[in-house]
């Protein structure tokens, strides 16, 4: 049984949502649906970002992962709940994307409000100390 495209809390497709300001590309994209594709082609129809090549791949793997580490594992949270309800607001999105991110995992977490969270140590010039685990 195809469901066919399932819509999310913004009432679009992850396709649509990606593609909000040239809805056109959606129907190119979906084209391609079962089909391989390497980076370039990803790129070409806006899958994708950025193509590291051959000779960036091992620093630009770690400088992503560097940065990725240097994040507090609950605002990562609440970032990737952001991005998963992205698109037109609605009531949903607000709830579910917004409200509980940021009140549920960022601002009543220990990497937040805990003694060495970064509210704490906003303003005094040391840097919060994160606990890496995810709760």
């Amino acid at each position: 049984m195809n469901l066919g495209p399932l819509t999310m809390a913004n009432g679009l497709t992850r396709l649509q949502t990606r593609f909000l300001e040239d809805p056109d590309r959606v129907e190119d994209v979906a084209a391609e649906v079962g089909n391989r594709l390497d980076a370039e082609a990803a790129d070409r129809l806006g899958l994708v970002t950025f193509i590291p090549d051959d000779i960036d791949w091992d620093d630009e793997v770690r400088i992503a992962i560097e940065q990725r580490a240097s994040f507090s594992p609950d605002a990562l949270t609440g970032l990737e709940a952001n991005l998963r309800f992205a698109g037109p607001e609605t009531m949903e999105t607000k709830i579910f994307g917004r409200l509980s991110a940021w009140q549920n995992w960022i601002f009543e977490r220990p990497n937040a409000a805990g003694e060495d969270g970064a509210l704490k140590r906003y303003g005094t010039g040391k840097p919060a100390r994160f606990d890496p685990k995810r709760v």
